[in-house]
């Protein structure tokens, strides 16, 4: 079958992205149940966060100055979480992207590649770092798709591996970009607007688009929800895992230009615990980490709900253990209010008429004998028996 081949309904079944089924008497699964209702829900966490920075601290908080270093600060995680989305909503999870952005910001900013920008362009040093953090990141997903290591401990090897090269490469030591056009570019504004800021934005806009409307992003849903269901409607699920962590790794490649252009430096520190950061942010966000739901819109919420909480705490003196105290509170919360609106929408569909009906429900819990299940099988226990 080809790659290109698409899931279709079964007979009497709902049609592909269809919303979920009714409860009788004609309820729907709810506002808050749905991506809408979890970004407005993220909109008011974040208002909120405003509204308590401003009050503790009037006059500095809603200053022009603090709120641009509020989206610089953002700009450059957000980048990096991003690319975290697309490969959880996948299924998977890379703790390597802290440990990625190291090694691209210095193989970019070493002698060699420096002296090469300035015989030709400083767009040599952004070409670099998202190079390596490509290559880094096809090493990922082809150890993880096809030599079937779990993704947990692939990206935690690629974490140590990818750390430690850096610490090669420098030396140990911090390299200065002494490129001043790579400088001046990334340091300057578009109507006030720093440059940073604006990659961010763009980055954002373009993941919304690969995920919401291309192929690409469909079937980077149906990989997530059900990759044995995903494959047996064509898609190469292989294939596409190892681009979903490419495309994790480019954007670690993206964030290391951002970091590199706001300290001036490439170091084997940069990125220390971004993978952290960034998987907060995915699952604040709304992403399920069991993969196939999530939303980009949701992500950069969470990102700016972090940023702006780091914030806060600074602008009050207050130390940053009681921050971290404050993201592992906010963590939990967010992933018991995942797990009760996911309880929610099980508890809303039926079973009998969703398995009858070749729904994605009768095809994961074991009803294989029902239409849209893999042919073949029979109900009943693992042995063949039928059940009792």
């Amino acid at each position: 079958m080809s790659e290109s081949s698409t899931a279709t309904p079964a007979a009497g079944g709902p049609p592909a992205g269809s919303t979920a089924p009714q409860e009788p008497g004609g309820k729907g699964p709810g506002l808050m149940s749905g991506p809408l209702g979890r970004n407005l829900g993220l909109v008011v966490a974040l208002v909120v966060l405003c509204v308590v920075g401003s009050i503790t601290a009037p006059g500095r908080f809603v200053d022009i100055d603090n709120v641009l270093t509020i989206l610089r600060l953002a700009a450059v995680i957000g980048v990096v979480s991003i690319g975290m989305t697309f490969v959880i909503i996948g299924g998977g999870i890379d703790l390597s992207v802290g440990a990625l952005v190291a090694l691209s910001s210095v193989w970019a900013t070493t002698l060699a590649t420096q002296a090469l920008a300035r015989d030709f362009h400083w767009i040599v040093m952004v070409f670099t770092a998202v190079l390596v953090g490509a290559v880094a990141g096809l090493v990922n997903g082809v150890v993880i798709a096809y030599g079937k290591i779990v993704a947990f401990i692939a990206t935690l090897a690629m974490l140590a591996a990818a750390r430690g090269l850096a610490e090669i490469i420098a030396n140990r030591r911090t390299q200065i970009v002494d490129n001043p056009g790579f400088r001046d570019f990334f340091a300057g504004d578009v109507l006030g607007v720093p440059t940073l800021v604006i990659i961010f934005a763009l980055v954002a806009v373009a993941g919304w688009v690969l995920l919401n409307r291309t192929t690409f992003g469909r079937r980077t849903f149906a990989v997530g929800g059900n990759a044995e269901a995903a494959r047996l409607a064509g898609i190469r699920v292989q294939r596409h895992t190892v681009w979903l962590y490419v495309l994790s790794g480019v954007t670690c490649g993206i964030a290391a230009v951002m970091l590199m252009a706001r300290t001036t430096t490439g170091s084997s520190t940069h990125g220390t615990l971004y993978e952290l950061d960034a998987i907060a942010a995915v699952v604040i966000g709304g992403t399920l980490l069991v993969g196939g739901r999530g939303t980009i819109v949701g992500t950069v919420l969470g990102v700016l709900i972090f940023t702006t909480l780091g914030n806060v705490f600074t602008l009050n003196n207050l130390s940053s253990s009681a921050q971290a105290v404050a993201r592992g509170v906010i963590i939990v919360i967010a992933v018991l209010l995942q797990q009760r609106l996911a309880g929610g929408g099980a508890r809303r569909r039926r079973p009998g008429r969703d398995a009858a009906a070749g729904s994605p429900a009768g095809a994961v819990s074991g009803g294989s004998a029902a239409a849209g299940g893999p042919a073949g099988d029979r109900p009943g226990d693992a042995d063949g028996r039928p059940p009792t």
